[in-house]
């Protein structure tokens, strides 16, 4: 028989450790306890609070780079491989929209470590232009030459 202020004991005497006492909890208890904390975890990830994957700024129509960035972006996309021909008519400016005919391509990853403004375009090489493309409405944000 258990006394009061007494530990409790198995048959064969032995303390009953804490542990053990609080493993036997009523798996209602748990549940609640679990559904409890996902409700936190909801509340707090509804509440705004910063993820580590914070997405970059949506494109722009325009794109304003430094000089320096300026020629960081044409060492890391400039290739002639991707050089084409603009349409006959058609002249590479800030605002413009790219024809349907011209291909683009997203930045690649060392370009936007490197410039991180570049990250949300995409770009194309027409005619020695290195062409930033706002790839949602296609209208060019920047245009840089060398």
């Amino acid at each position: 028989m258990k006394r009061r202020g007494q530990a409790p004991r198995f048959a064969s005497g032995a303390i009953i450790p804490k542990m053990v006492i609080a493993m036997k909890t009523p798996t209602s208890v748990v549940l609640a306890t679990a559904a409890v904390l996902l409700v936190g975890v909801a509340a707090a990830s509804a509440g705004g609070i910063p993820s580590s994957n914070t997405m970059s700024p949506p494109a722009k129509d325009t794109l304003m780079l430094s000089n320096a960035q300026q020629k960081t972006a044409w060492r890391d996309l400039y290739t002639k491989a991707l050089s084409q021909s603009a349409p006959s008519g058609f002249d590479a400016t800030v605002g413009a929209v790219v024809p349907n005919g011209v291909t683009t391509a997203l930045v690649p990853a060392k370009a936007a470590s490197d410039v991180p403004a570049l990250k949300p375009y995409n770009f194309a090489m027409l005619q020695k232009k290195l062409v930033i493309v706002n790839p949602s409405d296609h209208k060019i944000a920047e245009v840089i030459t060398q």
